[in-house]
């Protein structure tokens, strides 16, 4: 698996798409570039995703960012993990007087 997909956090929550692409452009060209938002506000979550054309210029973008002061806030800037299946989200449990043995 290539290593061009970085993770972005502490990012404000007034970030847009447009304004992460510009700050990872000045280190390679920029792929794809999205903000997570909450499901039921739409507001920021505060971090996002970022895929750069290369390994190298994904290297480069986390020795230049990480850490850096951008809108107030030291940006988190990593590889990004594969999502990891969280299980157990989607019912389940309760019981709720069902099946039980009376």
């Amino acid at each position: 698996m290539a290593e061009n997909k970085l993770y972005v956090g502490n990012l404000s929550f007034n970030t847009t798409d447009d304004q992460l692409v510009q700050l990872f452009t000045e280190h390679g060209t920029v792929t794809s570039a999205s903000i997570v938002t909450d499901r039921e506000t739409g507001r920021s979550r505060g971090f996002g995703f970022v895929e750069m054309s290369s390994d190298a210029a994904a290297k480069a973008a986390i020795s230049a960012l990480d850490g850096q002061m951008v809108e107030g806030r030291n940006l988190t800037v990593n590889l990004a993990k594969p999502r990891e299946d969280r299980g157990g989200r989607g019912g389940g449990g309760g019981g709720g007087g069902r099946g039980g043995r009376w």
